[in-house]
């Protein structure tokens, strides 16, 4: 229906229309709707000019119209062919990442958007032992940051199915990698870049790989069947979990993947041109008779097994690597909640000596980001638990983050002493 009133007013009109209408159609579509909503105008069309001189398209529509009604024209124009997408699309554009699997129920999924400020650059993140209890959560925290691009390495296919279905992650976020077998040598000149291209540019790594032993059944089923004799026994436990014995799978003993496969992830991280490693390693490391030290040996201490010493050894090498580095040493790793208990750090096994030396695997992934962004390129190797918080009235408990009691730490000046622990370690 032809509007009605002076050009001007037109104009506008026609602005709003094209602001309001639907902003992902293509180029050509948003040109045909501006010519057609100018067609409706009631003023007619000047014939063509007599001569070959290019006109501007505002005089020709509107030859009377003046100055105000050209520059409405332009900024319709500019509006029209400038508004983003309303759809999902991957890739970035003006600093916003959106991806192409954005849920269309209007609900915005973990780590969909993520925006930064104007000259503000991502910092990219590898992050090893992705699919694992601790490393997975390091990689989600990462993932929903804006301040950071993350890489998960993960061991096999299965690992990599498992990583994704429990973060959401993008397949491109995803590279399989065996750490133990990790070749990145040229050789022959056959391949000048062995690895993906998606760990290129990587500015820190976050190691989180470690042997996982698996509980032999025939144990448990002997404590099973020790459970009534123990009942009756004054002062005795149903279940001695000292007597359950442990094993890895093979190739996957702490020297191959705490040592062997540690110190080819820090050699990767230098060809790389990674600057900073942060090693989440464990608490306990300067007690060679340390019972996670018995895990996969037999009654004759033969075996494969001393995974803090290994873990111990790994440290040095990061240490004399010429890298920065933060390496954390966590007590018992629980699956709790985070941000409940207050962190306490402190060094070389100092808190061995507390009655509840646990911390939450999620407060441990939050230190691996605080050391990420408020390291101050210093590095640092400190132990961490969590500590019950006294409840003061009512309201929640005060807990302070771990980018705080990081801080706190780092100003302190102290860090792990590696001259001490027996010989060998």
């Amino acid at each position: 229906r032809p509007l009605r009133g002076p050009p001007w007013a037109h104009i506008i009109v026609s602005c709003l229309r094209i602001a309001t209408s639907n902003p992902s159609a293509a180029l050509g579509r948003r040109a045909l709707g501006i010519h057609l909503t100018f067609r409706s105008l009631r003023r007619p069309l000047p014939p063509a000019p007599p001569t070959t001189t290019t006109m501007p398209l505002t005089r020709f529509i509107f030859p009377g119209g003046g100055r105000l009604c050209r520059l409405l024209l332009l900024a319709a124009t500019s509006l029209a062919l400038t508004l983003p997408s309303t759809e999902g699309f991957a890739g970035r554009q003006s600093g916003v990442r959106i991806r192409a699997d954005e849920p269309s129920d209007g609900r915005r999924s973990r780590s969909r958007l993520h925006m930064n400020l104007p000259g503000q650059v991502s910092k990219k993140v590898i992050v090893t032992g992705a699919a694992g209890r601790t490393g997975s959560l390091v990689f989600s925290l990462l993932d929903e940051d804006p301040r950071f691009d993350v890489v998960g390495l993960v061991r096999s296919e299965a690992s990599a199915k498992k990583l994704i279905a429990r973060t959401k992650c993008a397949l491109e976020e995803v590279v399989i990698s065996d750490v133990t077998q990790m070749q990145f040598d040229n050789v022959d000149g056959r391949d000048s870049h062995p690895w993906p291209y998606a760990l290129d540019g990587a500015e820190a790594m976050v190691i989180c790989t470690s042997a996982v032993p698996q509980i032999s059944k025939l144990s448990v089923l002997k404590a099973v069947l020790k459970i009534p004799l123990n009942i009756m026994t004054p002062k005795k436990k149903a279940i001695n979990f000292r007597d359950l014995q442990f094993k890895y799978k093979p190739g996957q003993y702490p020297e191959m993947v705490d040592y062997i496969g540690q110190k080819k992830q820090v050699d990767f991280a230098k060809k790389l041109g990674v600057k900073h490693v942060i090693l989440v390693s464990s608490m306990g490391v300067l007690d060679p008779n340390n019972f996670l030290n018995q895990i996969g040996k037999d009654k004759n201490g033969d075996g494969h097994g001393d995974i803090l010493i290994w873990k111990r050894k790994a440290e040095k090498y990061l240490c004399l690597s010429g890298l920065q580095y933060t390496i954390i040493h966590p007590g018992g790793l629980l699956d709790s909640e985070p941000s409940k208990s207050e962190l306490v750090l402190d060094v070389d096994d100092a808190l061995m000596e507390r009655e509840k030396k646990a911390i939450s695997r999620g407060d441990v992934a939050n230190l691996c980001i605080a050391a990420l962004t408020e390291s101050g390129g210093r590095s640092v190797s400190f132990d961490c638990i969590g500590s019950p918080v006294d409840q003061e009235g009512d309201g929640p408990a005060k807990v302070k983050s771990a980018e705080e009691t990081f801080q706190e730490f780092l100003s302190t000046g102290r860090t792990a002493d590696y001259t001490l622990g027996p010989k060998g370690m």
